[in-house]
């Protein structure tokens, strides 16, 4: 997000009458002028977001995406929510200055944070990295920041109402399938199978903490000469809910193969030549930071987190293929939507 080649023109799917976000934001931030420069983030395929420049002050705008949504999805207002209230603990986050959700200024709910300005790694092997030993350090660096997110008093914080409290699996794999089926453009076997296994498989644990929903390494802001995280981005999808939903999606990179299409793995032959923990590893240091004795049920998780991301990925493509994605390459993703599908129910075929 903070590369000057991921910013452009706001595409044409995403434009909103400027002139109405500055005299709505005039008295409310500091420096705002009549004089604004608005350009759009290329990354991210939720809800669009934009730089403004002012005065010489940057801003970042993230609002919900045009058109007919399906159910509960791109939620800014929650994104602000969360984001406020981490303000101030050790979860590093983006300070928020204000949440709009008057429709008239701009035509849909939007919330303004502060920009953040490090680096974030496209890729979740860090191939831009030449020292290993500082690779190292920020996939443990990523790790704490996840311990972090689970270990912060929601109930001080004042997110007690968050979450509904009980059932959380039972309810996400009902979710994701419902806004899956909202969103088919085709049938895949692979994800009918996964729709009948999933709920029979909902483990009875009913541990919740705050969960990210989309934690991964390029969600990270990393400092640009240490292997310190500076800020989490992209809270749409947190809430109260089981951990281990959180770790299994962080670990998906350990499942993925490398090099294939968009979605890029770990080569798990040079993990130990990149300075990549293993995922035993990596699950360890989890259990370690977080006090965990173990990590049971591990397949319907792992299975659980691609079966989300391909429901994920399907809207984006019927947002693409509605003309109304935050990215231009979402009309592509159609064949990922199988690719994962696939890989999770190979994964929940080996706990039958």
């Amino acid at each position: 997000m903070n590369s000057k080649s991921e910013l452009g023109e706001i595409r044409p799917a995403h434009r909103f009458d400027k002139r109405s976000l500055v005299d709505y934001l005039q008295g409310k931030l500091e420096g705002i002028s009549e004089v604004m420069e608005i350009l759009q983030f290329g990354y991210g395929q939720s809800n669009p977001t934009f730089l403004l420049s002012t005065n010489g002050r940057e801003y970042v705008l993230r609002k919900k995406p045009p058109g007919k949504l399906l159910p509960s999805a791109h939620a800014v207002d929650r994104e602000y929510r969360i984001l406020k209230a981490l303000d101030g603990t050790d979860v590093p986050v983006p300070k928020t200055y204000l949440l709009c959700e008057d429709e008239a200024v701009i035509g849909t709910a939007f919330y303004i944070m502060e920009r953040v300005k490090g680096r974030i790694f496209r890729d979740p092997s860090a191939p831009e990295l030449s020292d290993l030993k500082e690779r190292a350090a920020i996939f443990d660096a990523m790790n704490d920041t996840l311990a972090k997110i689970h270990l912060a008093d929601w109930e001080t914080l004042g997110l007690a109402d968050f979450g509904k409290s009980g059932n959380y699996m039972a309810r996400q794999v009902d979710r994701w399938a419902r806004q899956y089926e909202a969103s088919k453009t085709q049938e895949i076997e692979s994800m009918n199978n996964l729709i009948e296994w999933l709920p029979e498989r909902v483990p009875d644990d009913e541990s919740s903490t705050i969960v990210h929903g989309d934690f991964r390494l390029e969600n990270l802001i990393i400092h640009q000469t240490e292997p310190r995280v500076l800020g989490i981005l992209d809270w749409e999808l947190s809430t109260l809910g089981h951990p281990l939903a959180d770790l299994a999606y962080n670990c998906m990179g350990y499942h993925i193969p490398a090099f294939e299409g968009n979605r890029v793995g770990y080569d798990q032959d040079k993990l130990g030549q990149l300075g990549i923990p293993t995922e035993d590893e990596y699950t360890a240091a989890y259990c370690r930071r977080t006090d965990r004795q173990e990590i049971p049920d591990w397949e319907f998780f792992l299975a659980f987190s691609f079966f989300r991301l391909a429901g994920i990925v399907q809207g984006v493509y019927k947002r693409g293929l509605d003309g109304i994605a935050s990215s231009d390459n979402a009309k592509t993703f159609g064949d990922q939507v199988q690719f994962l599908a696939e890989i999770a129910w190979q994964i929940a075929s080996r706990d039958n």
